[in-house]
């Protein structure tokens, strides 16, 4: 069976304990040749989550980062000459819908967990992005603060709260994805999570820094740990025994009970996110995302899916900036508008939009309301953005050319950010909601009739008093309603 453990009272008084730690002391070759890694996977009968017995926050990272500065500036120069593109990434022969059942992450306590999840008739999972803490400063300040708040849920008295995994939004390790880190930044930070983690690839685990060695392409790293065939612990775990993840590929469905993610792939930019090729702007990718995302579209019309239907990106498709003429500049990252209008082409032209968008890559929380006319009605759809997860916090606006940076009033109507011709016709779109000072995550709850995402921020005590903000849909209407 899955190894799943649950925290224990003492175990969250060593949690607190270790808050005060002690000082420290290009195409197909992206993916070829053999991991220069030490040591051989070990295998594993059934997946393993956490470690069997608590353990608590680490005072020293096992490798010290080193400073990044001379690789960010040989990529500022590849994008000075347009030499900074989106990868080619593998595509799965002979699978034009790769799908993941919860239950198949589990191994052979996968049917009795569904079982429960039905009976319960709820399912409740966490998702946040850009967790990877580069320094043991900014770790013990972020990343271990969010990942032990998280664990705390596991601790909810009536079991069909607790949640049942942790979908992560991308840039799980900085800053190139490198293999080195991931001890560090992934398997330590979450070695007392007692459940699946599914994963998108985020920029930061996808760009290539000129002159990394075949076999350390850090796509390929991201798919050794997590789109294993079997259940292995990887040499990146260490001495570790969580299991890499078996995912199809770095596009897939995840499929549980009362809800589907379909999650995408967008690529190595900065900015802007990338699915496809559909632009013809980007020869080297193929459009098999455009034809994955119709499939499983086309299906869930087909089946007449009553579950939630969630989207998940890297790149955000809104990320606030100030309208021409306000003063001051937006955050570190930008909206994806080209993105989102081929996304909203193919949900046309298949008849089915989701109930909500995830995206992390901003280093903040922002949650919009985009309000479009679509099968004949109008439908409310959350766009919501969470990247605060660990690696750190950053303004939603900055200072421009002497100008300060105005922070946006809550509810303020932001429709300019969809460009110019959007594929739906577009109500309206608000900013409902943001936090740019404070870590957190997402808590997701989704029943028979209402999909309910909830944004947690750390350091504050309780379960209930640390959300920040909440947002409830219903399914059969897709509209939002009180919450």
């Amino acid at each position: 069976m899955a190894t799943r453990k649950s925290p224990t009272p003492a175990r969250k008084s060593a949690r607190k304990q270790a808050r005060n730690p002690q000082p420290p002391a290009a195409p197909e070759p992206v993916f070829a040749g053999a991991p220069i890694v030490p040591g051989a996977p070990r295998t594993a009968t059934n997946p393993v989550f956490a470690e069997p017995t608590f353990m608590q926050d680490p005072s020293q990272f096992k490798t010290p980062h080193a400073s990044d500065s001379a690789a960010y500036k040989e990529l500022d120069q590849l994008k000075k000459l347009q030499q900074f593109n989106p990868l080619p990434f593998r595509v799965l022969p002979g699978l034009a819908e790769p799908v993941l059942k919860l239950g198949d992450a589990y191994g052979s306590a996968g049917a009795k967990v569904e079982a429960a999840i039905v009976a319960a008739g709820q399912i409740v999972f966490h998702s946040s992005g850009d967790t990877g803490a580069t320094t043991q400063t900014l770790a013990i300040k972020g990343e271990y603060n969010v990942v032990d708040k998280m664990i705390g849920d596991f601790t909810e008295k009536d079991p069909a709260a607790v949640p049942q995994f942790f979908y992560h939004l991308g840039d799980i390790v900085y800053s190139f994805g490198e293999h080195t880190y991931y001890y560090d930044q992934f398997y330590e930070p979450f070695r007392n999570y007692s459940a699946p983690i599914f994963a998108i690839a985020g920029n930061h685990d996808s760009f290539v820094v000129p002159g990394t060695k075949a076999g350390e392409m850090p796509l390929e790293t991201f798919q050794r740990n997590f789109c294993s065939k079997q259940n292995v612990i990887t040499p990146e775990a260490g001495s570790l025994h969580r299991t890499a993840m078996t995912q199809p590929g770095v596009y897939f469905t995840l499929d549980a009970p009362f809800v589907r993610i379909i999650g995408l792939f967008s690529n190595a930019l900065e900015d802007p996110g990338v699915i496809s090729n559909v632009s013809k702007k980007w020869p080297a990718l193929s459009n098999v995302q455009i034809d994955f995302l119709r499939a499983q579209l086309k299906r869930i019309k087909q089946e007449k899916y009553a579950g939630a239907v969630l989207l998940a990106t890297h790149h955000p498709p809104f990320s606030y900036a100030p309208p021409k003429g306000a003063g001051g500049t937006g955050g570190n990252h930008g909206s994806s508008i080209v993105m989102l209008k081929e996304i909203d082409t193919v949900c046309q032209e298949e008849g089915v939009y989701p109930h909500a968008f995830l995206s992390g890559h901003a280093h903040n929380y922002q949650r919009y309301t985009r309000t479009i006319k679509f099968g004949g009605k109008e439908i409310d759809v959350p766009f919501i953005v969470c990247g605060d997860g660990g690696h750190n916090v950053n303004a939603m606006v900055r200072a421009q050319r002497g100008n300060p940076g105005q922070e946006p009033y809550v509810g303020t109507d932001v429709t300019y950010l969809e460009g110019k011709h959007p594929v739906p016709e577009v109500k309206q779109v608000l900013l409902e909601k943001y936090d740019d000072h404070n870590y957190g995550y997402l808590r997701i709850h989704v029943d028979k009739q209402e999909l309910k995402i909830g944004f947690h921020q750390v350091g504050v005590r309780s379960l209930a008093q640390s959300r920040f903000d909440m947002v409830t849909v219903k399914l059969d209407e897709h509209i939002m309603v009180a919450n």
